[in-house]
């Protein structure tokens, strides 16, 4: 098998696994701030409607969703959003370069989303099999029921 048709075997494969990767790794922050879980003692006592309440909310559902992949375009448009106003509003202030202000991760974040949000969820997604559902739907029926 040549580099050109094993790149093109598994690079679908691979925008799924980047995708579930960045969902699960977001989710956590999410679930810090919201649930307690991770216990991250700068997350204890994170109040609802504060701005850490509100991208907790944001990353706990957006985490969740890009997950699955399920309205992953749009869902990976607003969290790359979110990541640019994280950096910009945490980070930034304490100098510009993302290694010495910590704002590595929100950079990484943003630019990660931002391509799912270019790229779509890949194949392993929920998007892909309603979309692959939605496709049958419109192919003729046998007696059996099946198209």
């Amino acid at each position: 098998m040549d580099i050109a048709s094993l790149a093109a075997t598994w690079s679908p494969r691979l925008l799924s696994l980047l995708r579930i990767i960045a969902g699960l790794t977001l989710l956590q922050f999410g679930m810090a701030k919201m649930l307690g879980f991770p216990a991250v003692p700068s997350f204890a006592h994170v109040e609802l409607l504060s701005l850490t309440g509100a991208s907790g909310i944001i990353e706990l559902v957006g985490g969740t969703l890009l997950t699955l992949g399920l309205f992953a375009r749009p869902v990976a448009f607003v969290l790359s959003g979110e990541m640019t106003f994280a950096y910009f509003i945490a980070h930034f202030p304490r100098g510009f370069i993302p290694l010495v202000n910590n704002g590595t991760l929100p950079v990484l974040f943003c630019f990660v989303f931002l391509y799912l949000a270019a790229a779509g969820p890949g194949p392993w997604s929920l998007d892909a099999v309603l979309r692959r559902r939605a496709e049958g739907e419109g192919q003729p029926q046998n007696e059996l029921g099946r198209a």
